[in-house]
This record gives structure tokens, sequence and C-alpha cells, in this order.
């Protein structure tokens, strides 16, 4: 039996079930590798986040019973021994400074493939402090308004907050003529307990992502990606469980990590959200349901798990290309699932 051709998954168009990403540190590493940022600035890990930064001259000048070379370990020490260290000020202003600088390179990337692949019905939440995953949301918005919702649960660079409004946009721009400037977002640093509830603009952001995790969304996939759920950030991982609910709760739903570490590890760290044989790990983003359906990461699912006929669950993929080298060609390839989803809307 034939089944469903690529430009008939192309056609498919379902409004419903939603697809979750979550992203953490290994995402934008893994963006910068394949293509730098555009002054070469790199992305840290926790394990090299001193030197990366440029933080060495601060941290020697800290008792040595405090020093670590993870600077998790290390600011949370800090933190402990004196919350209102003149040291922790001076850490804070230098990283909003080395992140607040960086931008995209002219040429695609991870995070421009990521916006694309999927849609307003879907959403982005990011640990993550760069602004590469707004600046890809901006500059693809001149293609379609139809991308994914964002969350910034640690606060980010690019993303100010209109106390005023109770509404984000770009830090430092105003939210109306007569005001609302959108200040900028308080980061969360690597203490072991977060208080997510005591900032207002972290606390939207939260909410956001639970909603998106409930069954009560109708999301029918989740993506884990780059993202290691540390042992210091207990209360994170705790939100995003209770959310999403137990393995028994989700037994239909399909649950996804790409990340490089092997899959045993993996396997044990994700436990309490994945239901029996209900996931699937990729060890790059191109291995990934994004990246082999994207806009219709959904509609894959519901062909593969409650497909409406038996052409239907033998439905091919629609792998995109790794190798595009400007935003045109990207966007031309995804120029025929966005034409399907504006004749979608236009029968509705």
């Amino acid at each position: 039996m034939t089944g469903m051709t690529k430009e008939e998954g192309i056609n498919q168009v379902y409004g419903g079930g939603g697809h979750i990403v979550i992203l953490g540190a290994g995402a934008s590493i893994a963006s910068t590798y394949r293509n730098p940022e555009k002054n070469e600035k790199r992305l840290p890990s926790m394990d090299n986040f001193i030197d990366i930064v440029g933080l060495n001259d601060l941290i020697n000048l800290i008792p040595e019973n405090l020093q670590a070379k993870n600077f998790e370990t290390l600011y949370g020490s800090l933190h402990k021994h004196d919350p209102a260290s003149e040291t922790l000020v001076e850490i804070e202003r230098r990283i909003n400074d080395y992140f607040g600088n960086m931008q995209l390179p002219d040429e695609p990337t991870i995070y421009d493939y990521l916006v694309l692949s999927l849609r307003d019905k879907d959403l982005i939440a990011t640990f993550n402090w760069d602004p590469f995953l707004y600046q890809a949301w901006v500059r693809n918005g001149e293609f379609t308004k139809d991308l994914p919702r964002l969350s910034f649960l640690h606060g980010n660079v690019a993303i100010g907050y209109s106390k005023e409004d109770k509404r984000c946009g770009p830090v430092g721009y105003q939210m109306r003529h007569d005001g609302g400037i959108f200040e900028p977002t308080k980061l969360l640093y690597p203490v072991e307990q977060k208080n997510y509830t005591d900032d207002e603009f972290i606390n939207i952001e939260w909410d956001r992502l639970k909603y998106w995790l409930s069954k009560e969304s109708g999301a029918v996939r989740a993506t884990i990606f780059g993202y290691g759920a540390p042992v210091s950030d207990v209360e994170a991982v705790s939100l995003l469980n209770n959310a999403w609910g137990t393995p028994d709760d989700r037994a239909m739903e399909q649950f996804e990590i790409i990340d490089i570490v092997p899959e045993d590890e993996l396997r044990k760290r994700w436990n309490g959200f994945i239901h029996s044989h209900h996931y699937d790990i990729a060890d790059n983003y191109f291995g990934s349901s994004l990246a082999y359906n994207p806009r219709r990461t959904s509609e894959s699912y519901f062909s593969h798990y409650q497909p409406m006929s038996p052409k239907e669950a033998f439905r091919s993929s629609n792998p995109i290309p790794d190798n595009f080298k400007t935003l045109d060609e990207l966007w031309d390839w995804h120029r025929p699932l966005i034409e399907a989803e504006e004749r979608k809307k236009n029968e509705s």
C-alpha cells in the first residue's frame, strides 16, 4: 500500500495538538558551533563560564573556600556567604554586557530552523539568557507572522517588561507613546532555590509554560533541547514535572530529547516524563521531529498514533535540508507549508 506522500503531508494542516520545546544552554551552544556568533563570542557552559565571560579577575578576589571551577557552584557559594556582595553585582553586570551584545550571524542558524518549524499553537520556552531565540523570532517574522509563542524562564537580555502594562517586549522600547518602558528583566542566577513566583515577569513566563504542558492545552509533543535539568535547579524540574504530570497521565503524548548525552543517562534523567516507549532521542537538531516534519510535527504525530486511514499511517516525512546558506533559501523551502496553512485558514 502506498502511504501518504510528502506533498500530501505538506497540505495536511490541523489546528490543534501543540508542541512544546524547552531550551537549555546546549541549544545555544549547538547553534554557535554550526554558525558562530557575529562577533565570534562563544556560548559558555557552567564549567567554562568563568573563563569565557571573563570573570577570573573577580574570582581571584573571592576567599579560597568559596572558589570553584563550576560557575553554578561558585555563584551559589558566594550568594549564600553574602547575597549583597559587590562582587556579585559586578559579576551580574559583566554577564549582562557579555550576553547583551551578542548577535546572530547573517546565515541561517539552528534557531532560525527552530522558530520556523513551529506555529502559533506551539511554544518555545528557554532557560537561556542569550538573545538568539528572540533575534531569530524577529527576523523570521519578516517571512511569516505564524510563529510559536515564547517564554523566557530565567529572564533574557533582549526582553524587557512593563509593569504598568503587564506586557513584555524589546528591552528599552516603549509599550505606548506616553510610557510603558520595557525595563530589563531580572536574570535568574544559579542558586540552589530560585523562587519563580517572586518576580512578576518570571511568574508570567512560567504560568504560560505550565499551561502549555498541561493536559488542558491539548499539546501532544514535548521536546527538551540541550537542557540538563541540573540538580541545583530542583524547583524548575519540580514545576515542569507537576505541569506535565506522571507518565501514566501522559500515556499517549510523545516526549523527545535532543542531547549528546548517552541514551541510558537521558532516559534515567527524564524518567518522570516518559511513558513506556513514547520517547525519541536525537543527538542533533536535524535528527529530531522538528527537522523531519517542520510545521507539521503534530500532524505527523496524529498520523502515526491516530491515523484516519491506513494510508495516513504510512506517512512520508518532509525532512528539511541542513545546508541553507541564506535566509531566503530557508524561507523558500518553507513557502509551500505556509501557503497550505493560509489556504486552510481561508477555508475556515
